[in-house]
């Protein structure tokens, strides 16, 4: 049976092997919301995320039972190494089923491990279909992702760790994917403090779970498509969508840039690197999405640190670029000798530091005798940027603003 017995229990099986991480007062994020924040920093865990508690408990269980022939799983990364690292800590076989999307980084995470991973699919619906499908033939156990009592379990066990700390939250935000987080974290925070409201926050881009909550009943979606790739679910589960119908008060959606922007904030103001699906609750608290008044007492649980390098230079670049830290200038010029100084000169009288540059003299789309020259720069913010502008067009240079 689920419920706060089954989640102690799962914390006693955890005692030891899973780090009992940081849960602490955010004074910047604090201060810019007009919330007492605090966060859960389970990107801290081992192997990166918090899974690893729902699938060592339920590895753990069958280990109890005597069965111990092996484990298979479907996962877009932080599941599987889960299951990998557990699978190791008891010595038996694990084979993955991951999407041929799957970042290299959680790949290679989950071999380091020692399991045996199996590409298959574009998402995870379709790696799950396929797990379960070897599942079978090969008379083996799956350990689901969300759909599971004892990994629900395990998931919940977050949320004890984080009333020890502070008991009288207002509301405990929480990433929705599957809804397995959230179901257990639900089930243990209404069991020991029912005035604790629970927010979950979904991708816009993968809102199967969110359509689900505000019909009351399950709904699946063609495609999903969000770099937040731990909640990247196309179809809501029946199981979890009603544990989140009792356990749940609201949940609310956030968009890629809201996404983006909150793993930037938290890389440069908290000094946390953490991947799309454990940065969406900070997203929904820095755009205005929590229907909480101000001041209230807020706990957040950052899921998983498990982000793709490729990926997070690319959200710091767009992020740079956003908030008028950088900026990109296509600009035509005379093709003579000191045009080219010319135009850094101006550059360097208003502070402004040249990063990348190109020259390009043989474009059809150019005047003969012309060139393009594109060039990045690190400016200071908005008003420098405008100190940049009005410099080449007092010295009537042609030019156009990239994106």
């Amino acid at each position: 049976m689920l419920d706060l017995k089954s989640i102690k229990k799962a914390q006693e099986r955890l005692n030891g092997v899973i780090h009992h991480t940081p849960f602490s007062y955010a004074p910047i994020l604090s201060e810019i919301t007009n919330y007492k924040v605090y966060l859960k920093k389970e990107n801290l865990q081992r192997t990166g995320a918090f899974k690893l508690r729902g699938a060592f408990n339920k590895i753990a269980s069958l280990i109890e039972a005597g069965k111990r022939g092996g484990v298979v799983a479907a996962s877009a990364g932080n599941h599987a190494q889960g299951v990998a690292f557990s699978a190791k800590y008891f010595n038996i076989e694990a084979t993955i089923v991951m999407p041929d999307s799957t970042p290299l980084n959680k790949i290679q995470g989950v071999k380091e491990f020692g399991a045996k991973v199996i590409l298959h699919g574009a998402n995870y619906d379709e790696a799950y279909s396929y797990a379960i499908k070897y599942t079978k033939e090969n008379n083996l156990e799956f350990v689901h992702p969300f759909t599971d009592d004892e990994v629900i379990s395990g998931q919940g066990t977050i949320a004890i760790e984080m009333l020890e700390v502070e008991p009288n939250l207002d509301a405990i935000i929480v990433p929705v994917g599957g809804g397995g987080l959230i179901s257990g974290i639900g089930i243990a925070t209404n069991a020991i403090n029912p005035k604790t409201k629970i927010i979950g926050v979904a991708s816009a881009g993968a809102p199967a779970m969110k359509e689900s909550y505000d019909t009351k009943e399950a709904h699946g979606t063609q495609s999903v498509r969000t770099i937040a790739d731990g909640i990247a679910v196309r179809d809501a589960s029946p199981i979890t969508l009603e544990h989140i119908l009792k356990e749940v008060d609201s949940l609310e959606l956030v968009c890629e840039d809201e996404i983006a922007s909150a793993i930037l904030f938290l890389l440069e103001k908290q000094k946390l690197l953490v991947e799309g699906a454990g940065a969406v609750g900070v997203a929904a608290l820095l755009h205005n999405k929590i229907p909480l008044e101000k001041g209230s007492k807020i706990g957040i649980v950052l899921s998983g640190g498990n982000i793709d390098v490729t990926m997070l230079s690319l959200i710091i670049e767009k992020g740079l670029v956003k908030s008028s830290r950088k900026m990109k200038l296509s600009v035509i010029m005379v093709d003579k000798p000191g045009s080219l100084m010319a135009f850094t000169d101006l550059l360097t009288k208003v502070g402004a530091n040249i990063v990348h540059i190109g020259y390009d003299r043989t474009s059809t789309d150019l005047e003969f005798g012309d060139a393009v020259v594109s060039v990045h720069l690190e400016t200071k913010g908005v008003e420098h940027q405008e100190e940049v502008r009005n410099i080449l067009r007092k010295e009537n240079f042609i030019f156009k603003e990239l994106r």
